[in-house]
Protein backbone atom coordinates (compact mmCIF):
# COMPACT_ATOMS: atom_id res chain seq x y z
CA UNK A 1 0.00 0.00 0.00
CA UNK A 2 1.42 3.25 -0.86
CA UNK A 3 0.43 5.56 2.02
CA UNK A 4 2.22 7.70 4.69
CA UNK A 5 1.11 7.29 8.30
CA UNK A 6 1.27 9.69 10.61
CA UNK A 7 2.14 7.82 14.71
CA UNK A 8 1.69 10.18 17.62
CA UNK A 9 2.71 8.81 20.94
CA UNK A 10 4.56 10.58 23.90
CA UNK A 11 5.87 6.75 24.30
CA UNK A 12 9.21 5.91 22.34
CA UNK A 13 9.03 2.78 22.31
CA UNK A 14 5.15 2.26 21.41
CA UNK A 15 6.42 4.37 18.34
CA UNK A 16 8.83 2.27 17.46
CA UNK A 17 6.91 -0.64 18.06
CA UNK A 18 4.28 1.05 15.29
CA UNK A 19 6.91 2.34 13.05
CA UNK A 20 7.96 -1.40 12.62
CA UNK A 21 4.63 -3.02 12.23
CA UNK A 22 3.83 -0.39 9.30
CA UNK A 23 6.85 -0.17 7.70
CA UNK A 24 7.00 -3.90 7.44
CA UNK A 25 3.42 -3.61 6.16
CA UNK A 26 4.92 -1.50 3.02
CA UNK A 27 3.74 1.82 4.44
CA UNK A 28 5.82 4.96 4.63
CA UNK A 29 5.52 7.02 8.36
CA UNK A 30 6.78 9.65 10.01
CA UNK A 31 6.39 9.92 13.78
CA UNK A 32 5.35 12.78 16.19
CA UNK A 33 6.03 12.75 20.31
CA UNK A 34 3.28 15.18 20.96
CA UNK A 35 -0.46 16.64 19.73
CA UNK A 36 1.07 19.84 19.31
CA UNK A 37 3.81 18.70 16.89
CA UNK A 38 1.56 16.60 15.09
CA UNK A 39 -0.95 19.20 14.01
CA UNK A 40 1.82 21.12 12.92
CA UNK A 41 2.75 18.27 10.86
CA UNK A 42 -0.38 18.13 9.01
CA UNK A 43 -0.22 21.81 8.80
CA UNK A 44 3.05 21.97 6.42
CA UNK A 45 1.90 18.52 4.83
CA UNK A 46 -1.67 18.30 4.60
CA UNK A 47 -2.02 16.37 1.66
CA UNK A 48 0.98 13.98 2.24
CA UNK A 49 -0.50 11.88 5.12
CA UNK A 50 -3.00 8.59 4.29
CA UNK A 51 -3.86 7.82 8.06
CA UNK A 52 -2.86 8.66 11.92
CA UNK A 53 -2.16 6.66 14.64
CA UNK A 54 -3.02 8.95 17.95
CA UNK A 55 -2.54 8.08 21.33
CA UNK A 56 -5.09 9.14 23.68
CA UNK A 57 -3.37 10.02 26.67
CA UNK A 58 -0.78 12.25 26.32
CA UNK A 59 0.73 14.91 28.41
CA UNK A 60 -0.22 18.34 27.03
CA UNK A 61 -2.53 18.07 24.40
CA UNK A 62 -4.45 14.48 24.71
CA UNK A 63 -6.03 12.79 21.75
CA UNK A 64 -9.25 14.33 22.18
CA UNK A 65 -7.50 17.65 22.16
CA UNK A 66 -6.12 16.68 19.02
CA UNK A 67 -9.24 15.01 17.60
CA UNK A 68 -11.12 18.05 18.33
CA UNK A 69 -8.61 20.10 16.73
CA UNK A 70 -8.42 18.33 13.61
CA UNK A 71 -12.29 18.86 13.28
CA UNK A 72 -12.40 22.86 13.61
CA UNK A 73 -9.63 22.81 11.29
CA UNK A 74 -11.73 20.65 8.69
CA UNK A 75 -8.60 18.11 8.46
CA UNK A 76 -10.19 14.89 6.96
CA UNK A 77 -7.49 12.64 7.58
CA UNK A 78 -8.79 9.01 8.88
CA UNK A 79 -7.38 8.66 13.04
CA UNK A 80 -7.05 5.51 14.44
CA UNK A 81 -6.69 6.03 17.85
CA UNK A 82 -4.99 4.05 20.74
CA UNK A 83 -4.81 3.64 24.45
CA UNK A 84 -4.03 1.00 26.99
CA UNK A 85 -7.44 1.58 28.47
CA UNK A 86 -9.96 -0.12 27.22
CA UNK A 87 -13.47 1.73 28.72
CA UNK A 88 -16.17 2.11 25.97
CA UNK A 89 -17.10 5.41 27.26
CA UNK A 90 -13.72 6.67 26.54
CA UNK A 91 -13.62 5.22 23.09
CA UNK A 92 -16.95 6.44 22.63
CA UNK A 93 -15.65 10.06 23.10
CA UNK A 94 -13.14 9.23 20.76
CA UNK A 95 -15.12 8.35 17.91
CA UNK A 96 -17.87 11.60 18.74
CA UNK A 97 -14.43 13.75 18.28
CA UNK A 98 -14.06 12.32 14.71
CA UNK A 99 -12.00 9.11 15.22
CA UNK A 100 -12.20 6.34 12.79
CA UNK A 101 -11.40 3.51 14.91
CA UNK A 102 -9.82 2.27 18.17
CA UNK A 103 -7.43 -0.34 19.78
CA UNK A 104 -6.72 -1.12 22.48
CA UNK A 105 -2.78 -1.69 23.76
CA UNK A 106 -1.03 -3.61 22.77
CA UNK A 107 -1.64 -4.02 19.59
CA UNK A 108 -0.66 -7.13 17.40
CA UNK A 109 1.68 -5.60 14.30
CA UNK A 110 -1.08 -7.36 11.84
CA UNK A 111 -3.88 -5.94 13.07
CA UNK A 112 -2.63 -2.36 13.34
CA UNK A 113 -1.63 -2.52 10.15
CA UNK A 114 -5.22 -3.95 9.19
CA UNK A 115 -6.91 -0.55 10.95
CA UNK A 116 -4.50 1.07 8.52
CA UNK A 117 -5.54 -0.37 5.55
CA UNK A 118 -9.16 0.09 6.07
CA UNK A 119 -8.75 3.25 7.38
CA UNK A 120 -7.17 4.46 3.97
CA UNK A 121 -9.80 2.42 1.95
CA UNK A 122 -12.59 3.95 3.63
CA UNK A 123 -11.44 7.37 3.30
CA UNK A 124 -10.24 6.94 -0.32
CA UNK A 125 -13.22 6.18 -1.52
CA UNK A 126 -15.28 8.53 0.21
CA UNK A 127 -17.51 6.93 2.32
CA UNK A 128 -19.26 8.20 5.56
CA UNK A 129 -17.40 7.68 8.76
CA UNK A 130 -18.61 4.99 11.31
CA UNK A 131 -20.94 7.13 13.77
CA UNK A 132 -20.72 6.16 17.16
CA UNK A 133 -23.93 4.05 17.64
CA UNK A 134 -22.37 1.49 14.79
CA UNK A 135 -19.34 2.14 16.64
CA UNK A 136 -20.52 0.60 20.02
CA UNK A 137 -21.85 -2.31 17.90
CA UNK A 138 -18.71 -3.04 16.50
CA UNK A 139 -16.71 -3.04 19.65
CA UNK A 140 -19.62 -4.96 22.03
CA UNK A 141 -19.08 -7.80 18.38
CA UNK A 142 -15.50 -7.27 18.82
CA UNK A 143 -15.84 -8.28 22.75
CA UNK A 144 -18.19 -11.27 21.74
CA UNK A 145 -15.69 -12.71 19.65
CA UNK A 146 -13.46 -14.01 22.12
CA UNK A 147 -11.29 -16.98 21.50
CA UNK A 148 -12.99 -19.63 23.77
CA UNK A 149 -11.74 -22.10 21.02
CA UNK A 150 -13.38 -26.19 21.50
CA UNK A 151 -16.16 -27.68 20.63
CA UNK A 152 -15.33 -30.75 23.24
CA UNK A 153 -17.96 -31.31 25.94
CA UNK A 154 -16.51 -29.45 28.43
CA UNK A 155 -15.96 -25.92 26.27
CA UNK A 156 -19.68 -26.61 25.17
CA UNK A 157 -20.78 -26.64 29.12
CA UNK A 158 -18.70 -23.47 29.63
CA UNK A 159 -20.06 -21.74 26.45
CA UNK A 160 -23.16 -22.82 27.13
CA UNK A 161 -23.17 -21.25 31.21
CA UNK A 162 -21.62 -17.71 29.70
CA UNK A 163 -24.92 -17.63 27.35
CA UNK A 164 -27.28 -18.35 30.60
CA UNK A 165 -24.99 -15.92 32.88
CA UNK A 166 -25.08 -12.98 30.37
CA UNK A 167 -29.06 -12.94 30.55
CA UNK A 168 -28.91 -12.04 33.68
CA UNK A 169 -26.84 -9.52 36.26
CA UNK A 170 -26.72 -12.37 38.57
CA UNK A 171 -22.78 -12.38 40.38
CA UNK A 172 -20.50 -15.11 38.71
CA UNK A 173 -17.68 -16.67 40.19
CA UNK A 174 -15.19 -18.42 37.60
CA UNK A 175 -12.77 -20.95 39.42
CA UNK A 176 -10.08 -23.14 37.78
CA UNK A 177 -6.40 -23.75 37.51
CA UNK A 178 -3.99 -21.01 36.37
CA UNK A 179 -4.08 -20.17 32.53
CA UNK A 180 -7.30 -22.10 31.39
CA UNK A 181 -8.83 -18.58 30.32
CA UNK A 182 -10.88 -17.60 33.28
CA UNK A 183 -10.46 -13.77 31.73
CA UNK A 184 -11.64 -14.77 28.37
CA UNK A 185 -14.88 -16.18 30.20
CA UNK A 186 -15.21 -13.01 32.14
CA UNK A 187 -14.88 -11.06 28.68
CA UNK A 188 -17.36 -13.20 26.97
CA UNK A 189 -19.88 -13.15 29.33
CA UNK A 190 -19.26 -8.75 29.94
CA UNK A 191 -19.42 -8.95 25.42
CA UNK A 192 -23.28 -10.09 25.56
CA UNK A 193 -26.45 -8.91 27.61
CA UNK A 194 -27.76 -5.60 28.43
CA UNK A 195 -24.47 -4.71 29.35
CA UNK A 196 -22.33 -4.90 26.22
CA UNK A 197 -21.74 -1.79 25.71
CA UNK A 198 -20.94 -0.51 28.77
CA UNK A 199 -17.24 -0.46 30.44
CA UNK A 200 -15.22 -3.65 31.25
CA UNK A 201 -13.25 -2.91 34.22
CA UNK A 202 -10.53 -5.85 35.01
CA UNK A 203 -8.61 -5.84 38.88
CA UNK A 204 -6.52 -8.16 39.05
CA UNK A 205 -6.40 -8.30 43.22
CA UNK A 206 -3.30 -10.48 43.39
CA UNK A 207 -1.27 -7.46 42.03
CA UNK A 208 -2.66 -4.85 44.60
CA UNK A 209 -0.40 -4.07 47.39
CA UNK A 210 -2.71 -4.66 50.19
CA UNK A 211 -2.59 -1.16 51.26
CA UNK A 212 -3.76 -0.14 48.45
CA UNK A 213 -6.55 -2.46 47.69
CA UNK A 214 -9.90 -0.42 49.47
CA UNK A 215 -8.58 2.90 47.40
CA UNK A 216 -8.32 0.85 44.17
CA UNK A 217 -11.07 -0.56 44.41
CA UNK A 218 -13.12 2.47 46.47
CA UNK A 219 -11.43 5.24 45.61
CA UNK A 220 -10.43 7.73 48.02
CA UNK A 221 -10.72 11.48 48.68
CA UNK A 222 -7.41 14.13 48.53
CA UNK A 223 -5.47 13.66 51.27
CA UNK A 224 -7.56 10.74 52.59
CA UNK A 225 -3.39 9.13 52.98
CA UNK A 226 -0.23 9.85 53.06
CA UNK A 227 0.71 10.14 48.85
CA UNK A 228 -2.87 10.94 48.47
CA UNK A 229 -2.72 14.25 46.45
CA UNK A 230 -5.76 14.32 44.60
CA UNK A 231 -9.23 12.55 44.74
CA UNK A 232 -9.76 9.44 43.10
CA UNK A 233 -12.83 7.25 42.18
CA UNK A 234 -11.81 3.63 42.34
CA UNK A 235 -13.19 0.93 39.91
CA UNK A 236 -16.37 0.07 41.12
CA UNK A 237 -17.56 4.06 40.02
CA UNK A 238 -15.33 3.32 36.61
CA UNK A 239 -17.04 -0.01 35.82
CA UNK A 240 -20.77 2.35 37.05
CA UNK A 241 -23.32 0.43 34.03
CA UNK A 242 -20.97 -1.77 33.20
CA UNK A 243 -19.14 -5.08 34.20
CA UNK A 244 -16.35 -5.12 36.76
CA UNK A 245 -14.13 -8.57 36.78
CA UNK A 246 -11.94 -9.23 40.15
CA UNK A 247 -9.56 -11.69 39.49
CA UNK A 248 -7.58 -13.26 42.07
CA UNK A 249 -10.67 -12.44 44.49
CA UNK A 250 -8.46 -15.24 46.85
CA UNK A 251 -5.76 -12.17 47.35
CA UNK A 252 -8.45 -9.56 48.81
CA UNK A 253 -7.68 -8.66 52.60
CA UNK A 254 -10.21 -9.08 55.20
CA UNK A 255 -10.70 -5.16 55.96
CA UNK A 256 -11.74 -5.25 51.63
CA UNK A 257 -13.61 -8.42 52.00
CA UNK A 258 -16.25 -6.33 54.48
CA UNK A 259 -16.40 -3.29 52.52
CA UNK A 260 -16.45 -5.56 49.07
CA UNK A 261 -19.72 -7.57 50.65
CA UNK A 262 -21.61 -3.85 51.39
CA UNK A 263 -20.80 -2.91 47.92
CA UNK A 264 -22.03 -5.97 46.34
CA UNK A 265 -25.31 -5.98 49.17
CA UNK A 266 -26.27 -2.52 49.23
CA UNK A 267 -24.92 -1.23 45.62
CA UNK A 268 -23.11 0.98 47.76
CA UNK A 269 -19.30 2.37 47.57
CA UNK A 270 -17.31 4.53 50.23
CA UNK A 271 -14.28 6.18 49.20
CA UNK A 272 -11.10 6.31 51.65
CA UNK A 273 -11.67 9.16 53.61
CA UNK A 274 -15.15 10.01 52.64
CA UNK A 275 -17.75 11.12 54.89
CA UNK A 276 -20.60 9.53 52.42
CA UNK A 277 -20.79 7.08 49.48
CA UNK A 278 -22.34 6.73 46.13
CA UNK A 279 -24.87 3.83 44.94
CA UNK A 280 -23.46 1.81 41.75
CA UNK A 281 -25.15 -0.13 39.37
CA UNK A 282 -22.39 -2.83 38.79
CA UNK A 283 -22.48 -6.38 37.53
CA UNK A 284 -19.99 -8.33 39.08
CA UNK A 285 -17.67 -11.31 37.95
CA UNK A 286 -14.88 -12.81 40.13
CA UNK A 287 -12.40 -15.43 39.24
CA UNK A 288 -10.11 -17.79 41.22
CA UNK A 289 -7.57 -20.19 41.54
CA UNK A 290 -7.45 -21.01 44.81
CA UNK A 291 -10.11 -23.27 46.49
CA UNK A 292 -12.25 -20.83 48.33
CA UNK A 293 -14.21 -23.08 50.41
CA UNK A 294 -10.84 -24.16 51.78
CA UNK A 295 -10.07 -20.58 52.71
CA UNK A 296 -13.38 -20.30 54.15
CA UNK A 297 -12.45 -23.34 56.40
CA UNK A 298 -8.90 -21.93 57.52
CA UNK A 299 -10.55 -18.55 58.40
CA UNK A 300 -8.92 -16.28 55.13
CA UNK A 301 -11.74 -15.89 53.36
CA UNK A 302 -15.27 -14.66 54.59
CA UNK A 303 -18.09 -16.97 54.69
CA UNK A 304 -20.82 -14.82 53.57
CA UNK A 305 -19.00 -13.07 50.90
CA UNK A 306 -18.09 -16.34 49.38
CA UNK A 307 -21.81 -17.23 48.77
CA UNK A 308 -22.26 -13.98 47.58
CA UNK A 309 -19.80 -13.90 44.92
CA UNK A 310 -20.92 -17.79 44.15
CA UNK A 311 -24.31 -17.17 43.11
CA UNK A 312 -23.33 -18.85 39.29
CA UNK A 313 -20.65 -20.87 39.16
CA UNK A 314 -18.75 -21.84 36.00
CA UNK A 315 -15.54 -24.25 36.19
CA UNK A 316 -13.21 -23.51 33.02
CA UNK A 317 -11.48 -26.92 32.43
CA UNK A 318 -7.88 -27.79 33.34
CA UNK A 319 -5.98 -29.02 29.37
CA UNK A 320 -4.85 -32.00 29.80
CA UNK A 321 -8.93 -32.48 30.56
CA UNK A 322 -9.91 -31.86 26.95
CA UNK A 323 -7.36 -33.24 25.14
CA UNK A 324 -9.54 -33.23 22.23
CA UNK A 325 -9.74 -29.67 21.58
CA UNK A 326 -5.95 -29.36 21.25
CA UNK A 327 -5.31 -29.60 17.55
CA UNK A 328 -7.85 -26.83 17.11
CA UNK A 329 -6.39 -25.01 20.19
CA UNK A 330 -2.46 -25.41 18.67
CA UNK A 331 -3.97 -24.46 15.30
CA UNK A 332 -5.22 -21.01 16.26
CA UNK A 333 -2.56 -20.36 18.88
CA UNK A 334 0.21 -20.98 16.23
CA UNK A 335 -1.63 -18.38 13.90
CA UNK A 336 -2.40 -16.10 16.57
CA UNK A 337 1.54 -15.86 17.61
CA UNK A 338 2.80 -15.94 14.06
CA UNK A 339 0.60 -12.89 13.22
CA UNK A 340 1.84 -10.94 16.51
CA UNK A 341 5.23 -11.49 15.18
CA UNK A 342 4.63 -10.57 11.90
CA UNK A 343 5.32 -13.78 10.08
CA UNK A 344 3.98 -13.42 6.14
CA UNK A 345 2.82 -17.27 6.42
CA UNK A 346 1.87 -19.88 9.61
CA UNK A 347 4.03 -22.48 10.15
CA UNK A 348 2.84 -25.89 9.72
CA UNK A 349 2.84 -28.09 12.94
CA UNK A 350 3.60 -31.83 12.03
CA UNK A 351 1.68 -34.90 13.26
CA UNK A 352 5.24 -35.73 15.12
CA UNK A 353 5.30 -32.90 17.12
CA UNK A 354 1.12 -32.94 17.85
CA UNK A 355 2.02 -36.50 19.09
CA UNK A 356 4.95 -34.53 22.10
CA UNK A 357 2.10 -31.62 22.99
CA UNK A 358 -0.94 -34.41 23.24
CA UNK A 359 1.08 -36.69 25.52
CA UNK A 360 2.21 -34.07 28.23
CA UNK A 361 0.22 -33.14 30.69
CA UNK A 362 -0.03 -29.41 30.55
CA UNK A 363 0.61 -27.92 34.15
CA UNK A 364 0.60 -24.17 33.18
CA UNK A 365 -2.63 -24.87 31.00
CA UNK A 366 -3.83 -22.94 27.87
CA UNK A 367 -1.21 -20.22 28.86
CA UNK A 368 1.42 -22.65 29.02
CA UNK A 369 1.33 -24.16 26.08
CA UNK A 370 0.77 -20.67 23.95
CA UNK A 371 4.50 -20.24 25.73
CA UNK A 372 5.98 -23.09 24.51
CA UNK A 373 4.38 -22.65 20.94
CA UNK A 374 5.73 -19.30 20.85
CA UNK A 375 8.93 -20.43 21.66
CA UNK A 376 9.10 -22.97 18.90
CA UNK A 377 7.92 -20.10 16.69
CA UNK A 378 10.68 -18.19 17.80
CA UNK A 379 13.45 -20.89 17.08
CA UNK A 380 12.13 -22.36 14.41
CA UNK A 381 14.35 -21.96 10.66
CA UNK A 382 11.94 -23.94 8.68
CA UNK A 383 8.73 -22.82 8.99
CA UNK A 384 7.36 -26.28 10.30
CA UNK A 385 6.95 -26.95 13.61
CA UNK A 386 8.43 -30.31 14.24
CA UNK A 387 8.94 -32.66 17.15
CA UNK A 388 12.32 -31.69 18.12
CA UNK A 389 11.16 -28.31 18.31
CA UNK A 390 9.66 -29.45 21.87
CA UNK A 391 12.41 -31.81 22.83
CA UNK A 392 12.44 -30.27 26.29
CA UNK A 393 8.52 -30.65 26.63
CA UNK A 394 9.34 -34.49 25.21
CA UNK A 395 12.22 -34.83 28.32
CA UNK A 396 9.88 -34.31 30.51
CA UNK A 397 7.38 -37.35 29.82
CA UNK A 398 7.39 -40.09 31.71
CA UNK A 399 5.78 -43.88 31.42
CA UNK A 400 2.53 -43.05 32.91
CA UNK A 401 1.59 -40.81 29.96
CA UNK A 402 0.44 -41.97 26.19
CA UNK A 403 3.84 -43.04 24.78
CA UNK A 404 4.39 -41.08 21.90
CA UNK A 405 6.20 -42.03 18.28
CA UNK A 406 10.22 -41.52 18.22
CA UNK A 407 10.97 -38.40 17.17
CA UNK A 408 13.04 -37.85 14.28
CA UNK A 409 16.99 -36.92 14.18
CA UNK A 410 17.67 -33.46 14.44
CA UNK A 411 18.36 -32.12 11.30
CA UNK A 412 19.77 -28.40 12.62
CA UNK A 413 21.25 -28.10 16.01
CA UNK A 414 18.97 -27.02 18.76
CA UNK A 415 19.22 -23.58 21.21
CA UNK A 416 22.41 -24.03 23.38
CA UNK A 417 21.64 -26.21 26.55
CA UNK A 418 22.20 -23.11 29.31
CA UNK A 419 19.17 -21.18 27.01
CA UNK A 420 16.81 -24.39 27.67
CA UNK A 421 15.37 -25.21 31.37
CA UNK A 422 16.05 -28.82 30.58
CA UNK A 423 19.20 -30.52 29.81
CA UNK A 424 19.69 -32.26 26.23
CA UNK A 425 18.64 -36.04 26.59
CA UNK A 426 21.83 -38.47 27.12
CA UNK A 427 24.30 -39.66 24.80
CA UNK A 428 23.56 -43.00 23.47
CA UNK A 429 24.87 -45.78 26.49
CA UNK A 430 24.22 -43.28 29.10
CA UNK A 431 21.63 -44.18 31.49
CA UNK A 432 18.90 -41.38 31.51
CA UNK A 433 18.32 -39.70 35.06
CA UNK A 434 14.92 -40.09 36.16
CA UNK A 435 12.30 -37.52 35.52
CA UNK A 436 12.04 -34.28 37.56
CA UNK A 437 8.89 -34.87 39.52
CA UNK A 438 10.44 -38.44 40.00
CA UNK A 439 13.97 -37.24 41.45
CA UNK A 440 15.23 -36.57 45.55
CA UNK A 441 14.63 -32.94 46.14
CA UNK A 442 18.35 -32.64 46.76
CA UNK A 443 19.05 -33.98 43.09
CA UNK A 444 17.17 -31.11 41.57
CA UNK A 445 19.48 -28.39 42.94
CA UNK A 446 16.55 -26.74 44.87
CA UNK A 447 17.94 -27.84 48.31
CA UNK A 448 17.99 -24.55 50.43
CA UNK A 449 20.80 -24.44 52.96
CA UNK A 450 20.00 -24.22 56.45
CA UNK A 451 23.42 -23.64 58.00
CA UNK A 452 26.42 -21.05 56.42
CA UNK A 453 29.89 -21.33 55.71
CA UNK A 454 30.66 -20.44 59.17
CA UNK A 455 28.48 -23.80 60.36
CA UNK A 456 26.20 -21.32 61.80
CA UNK A 457 22.47 -21.05 61.57
CA UNK A 458 21.92 -18.41 58.49
CA UNK A 459 19.07 -15.55 58.68
CA UNK A 460 15.82 -16.56 58.33
CA UNK A 461 15.34 -13.49 55.66
CA UNK A 462 18.29 -15.09 53.89
CA UNK A 463 16.94 -18.54 53.56
CA UNK A 464 12.84 -17.26 52.45
CA UNK A 465 15.07 -14.94 50.01
CA UNK A 466 16.70 -18.52 48.44
CA UNK A 467 13.34 -20.59 48.28
CA UNK A 468 11.44 -17.50 47.22
CA UNK A 469 14.40 -17.59 44.00
CA UNK A 470 14.72 -21.03 43.19
CA UNK A 471 10.28 -20.91 43.26
CA UNK A 472 10.52 -18.24 41.05
CA UNK A 473 13.20 -20.50 38.70
CA UNK A 474 11.04 -23.95 39.18
CA UNK A 475 7.51 -22.26 37.96
CA UNK A 476 9.52 -20.05 35.30
CA UNK A 477 8.23 -17.02 36.67
CA UNK A 478 4.42 -17.91 37.17
CA UNK A 479 3.75 -15.48 39.76
CA UNK A 480 0.37 -16.78 40.70
CA UNK A 481 1.86 -20.61 40.70
CA UNK A 482 4.53 -19.59 43.09
CA UNK A 483 2.72 -17.25 45.31
CA UNK A 484 -0.29 -20.73 45.73
CA UNK A 485 3.01 -23.12 46.48
CA UNK A 486 4.42 -20.75 48.92
CA UNK A 487 0.89 -20.01 50.53
CA UNK A 488 1.09 -16.39 50.39
CA UNK A 489 -0.75 -13.34 48.50
CA UNK A 490 0.30 -12.15 45.66
CA UNK A 491 1.11 -9.16 46.72
CA UNK A 492 3.10 -10.02 49.55
CA UNK A 493 5.32 -12.28 47.13
CA UNK A 494 5.78 -9.02 45.13
CA UNK A 495 6.68 -6.85 47.81
CA UNK A 496 8.96 -9.71 48.91
CA UNK A 497 10.34 -9.69 45.50
CA UNK A 498 11.38 -6.07 45.67
CA UNK A 499 13.17 -6.82 49.51
CA UNK A 500 15.19 -9.50 48.29
CA UNK A 501 15.67 -8.06 44.77
CA UNK A 502 14.77 -11.47 43.08
CA UNK A 503 14.08 -10.59 39.28
CA UNK A 504 12.94 -13.28 36.77
CA UNK A 505 8.66 -12.71 37.58
CA UNK A 506 6.42 -12.66 35.28
CA UNK A 507 2.38 -12.08 35.20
Amino acid sequence: MNATVLIVDDDPVQRRLAEAALTRDGMAVAACGDGTAALDHLAERRDGVSAMVLDLVMPGMDGIAVLEALRQRGDQVPVIVQTAKGSMDVAISAMRAGAFDFLVKPVAPAKLAKAVRDAVKVAESGQRRATPETFRKRAASRRQGVDLIGNGPEMTRVKRLIAKASASDIPVLIEGESGTGKELVARAIAGRGARATKPLVIVNCGAIPDNLVESILFGHEKGAFTGATEKHTGKFVEADGGTLFLDEIGELPNAAQVKLLRAIQDGHVEPVGARGGRTVDVRLVSATNRDLIAAVQTGRFREDLYYRLNVFPILTPSLRSRTGDLPELVDHLVERQARKAGLTGVPKVTDAAMEVLGAYDWPGNVRQLENELFRALVLSETGVLDAPDFAHIAAQLDGSRRPIAPMPALDRPLAPAADMPFPPAAPDGVPEPPPLRERPAADRGHCVPLLGADDHARPLAAIEADAISHAVSHYDGQMSEIARRLGIGRSTLYRKLREYGIVGGRN
